[in-house]
């Protein structure tokens, strides 16, 4: 136990006793205990002393020793610190070089005189202050008004007359237009954003925010009933502080915002891929996408397709399209198969993505009767399909042991179980098990000590940065903590490091499976999940001279 000193410094036998300067400031000042001065120490309630800048008597340590004036001036003025160019003091200035201190004495000659100088400031002395007393006298506090009682909206709705463009140009600013919002309507929305707040774990701030944003879209109602548009929740975009999405979220969960689907990625993209290609063929390739991706019940009937396959098939023909459409080809009715035997690349893989994409264009345009015949049934891909070779075991293993959590975990789990993208990004805390034990689907995957051991501290570490999240998910970011969504691709793609992807570390974990049983084409397909003709692209490179025994 440390031993307790039952006399202070001025009591001390045989003293008074100098007291020791503080380890902190060096003060020889007001010593408290600890080597610490009544200023430093957490538990001392020092008494009011100067102000560092402006030498103001009154500051205290709730402000860092700062009057309410310098602490303005160090946030309006940029952050120069220096010597004082009028009276050398060291404190923060102005772009002119002058300190608050010398800038108030000018200010107070020049009302006397308004002919007065720099020089002058320092002629009869400075005159120092006390803290506080530049308050105006009529100042009363605010008060804060009562809480409405909260009223749902009127079951009617108001039509509009005039449905004219909302603009910000001349407004008041946000919160002059948020106070316009009707209190009981305004308390009605603001159960909804609390109820979000403490499901998710918002901060005060983010929920402020959103609350601020609910107001200002309210206050653009003109009328009991009126709906709000898309169009209006549009205006949040224009004001950077307020997040969109949430309060979007909010109206629409309190009825008061028509639900809009966002658009589909891949139509949006493949909307910009074909933009210029002729009219007529825009409309046949548009009809393969919405088959592909909607799927229909009609003879021939399929299924939908996922946004990776038709991002692959799409692309893979796109060349095939462009070259058509600039040799003045306006449809794709006239095609035969001798123009597409022209614009196939060499052998290779290059050739069979697009062979793929073509076949899979004339086929659904066939099927709804939209051409005669199929000018691609003859034309086979080849065996063009890219050999999967192990990768660096030094860049794996400089992943496994980062000191990033996440990067650790997700390298482990791709590794060792050979996980995919999707299952990654949509890995919830629910599928891990008290055993060690991963469900994903139907399979059970029971993790190595290795991952268990990244597991765990990626879960203290996800404790740590958002303990009060509502996220399911287990891999969250900053922005995804505050919501239901998972991450992107992009975010794994980044977190796994410049010289590793998840699909080329996912082949190396399946090849090395591959190696170790000899080539058992139905144990991989039972155990990362894949086909048996993908599971045959990994046994069928067994005697290439490039692999070697599976490394350890």
């Amino acid at each position: 136990m440390t031993p307790q000193v039952e006399y202070c410094f001025t009591c001390w036998p045989g003293g008074p006793v100098t007291p020791p300067p503080c380890l902190r400031c060096g003060s020889r000042r007001l010593y408290w205990a600890s080597g610490l001065c009544q200023r430093c120490h957490p538990d001392a309630i020092p008494p009011p002393d100067s102000c560092t800048d402006c030498a103001g008597w009154g500051a205290t340590r709730r402000w860092g020793w700062l009057c309410k004036g310098c602490d303005s001036w160090r946030y309006k003025q940029s952050p120069i610190h220096g010597q004082c160019t009028v009276c050398s003091h060291p404190a923060p200035l102005d772009p002119q070089g002058v300190c608050r201190l010398c800038h108030k004495q000018f200010t107070l000659l020049r009302r006397d005189d308004p002919t007065a100088t720099w020089k002058e400031v320092r002629a009869g002395g400075q005159q120092l202050y006390i803290v506080g007393l530049f308050r105006s006298a009529r100042f009363t506090p605010r008060r804060r008004p009562p809480c409405p009682h909260p009223i749902p909206p009127p079951d009617h709705q108001q039509l509009i007359l005039f449905d004219m463009a909302r603009t910000l140009r001349h407004r008041d600013g946000t919160q002059r237009l948020a106070e316009r919002a009707e209190p009981h309507l305004a308390a009605w929305v603001g159960q909804f954003t609390d109820r979000q707040a403490a499901r998710l774990g918002w901060r005060r701030k983010l929920t402020g925010q959103v609350h601020i944003g609910v107001n200002f879209l309210l206050g653009l109602l003109d009328a009991p009933g009126v709906k709000l548009s898309a169009t209006d929740a549009a205006l949040l975009r224009q004001i950077h502080y307020l997040p969109h999405a949430h309060v979007t979220n909010i109206l629409e969960e309190a009825g008061l915002l028509p639900r809009t689907e966002p658009p589909c990625a891949v139509t949006t993209w493949a909307q910009a891929a074909i933009a210029l290609l002729p009219k007529a063929m825009q409309a046949q390739i548009d009809v393969w996408l919405a088959i592909m991706r909607d799927g229909t019940t009609r003879t021939p009937r399929q299924h939908p397709r996922t946004t990776a396959t038709i991002r692959l098939y799409l692309s893979g023909a796109l060349p095939a399209l462009t070259r058509w459409a600039h040799d003045g080809l306006t449809s794709l009715e006239g095609i035969t198969p001798d123009h597409i035997k022209d614009v196939l690349p060499p052998p290779g893989p290059e050739r069979n993505r697009m062979i793929r994409g073509l076949r899979s264009l004339f086929r659904v345009l066939t099927g709804r009767r939209l051409l005669l015949s199929d000018p691609s049934r003859r034309i086979r891909p080849g065996d063009g399909s890219v050999i999967p070779l192990p990768l660096d075991v030094e860049a794996i293993r400089q992943a496994l042991n980062s000191t990033d959590p996440a990067q650790a975990l997700l390298c482990a789990l791709i590794a060792f179980h050979g996980l995919h993208t999707q299952h990654l990004r949509h890995l919830k805390l629910t599928a891990l098990h008290e055993n060690g034990s991963l469900i994903i689907g139907d399979r059970t995957i029971v993790l190595a000590t290795p991952v268990l051991q990244r597991l765990t501290a990626y879960l203290q570490y996800r404790t740590e940065c958002w303990p009060t999240t509502g996220n399911p998910h287990l891999f969250i970011h900053v922005r995804t903590a505050v919501t239901t969504t998972c991450v992107g691709p992009a975010w794994i793609l980044q977190h796994l490091g410049p010289h590793l992807t998840s699909r080329n570390l996912r082949n190396d974990r399946i090849l090395d499976e591959a190696l170790a049983t000899g080539g058992d084409a139905k144990h991989l397909s039972e155990m990362f999940g894949i086909g048996l003709r993908a599971a045959r692209r990994y046994t069928a490179v067994l005697g290439h001279p490039g692999l070697g025994a599976p490394t350890p």
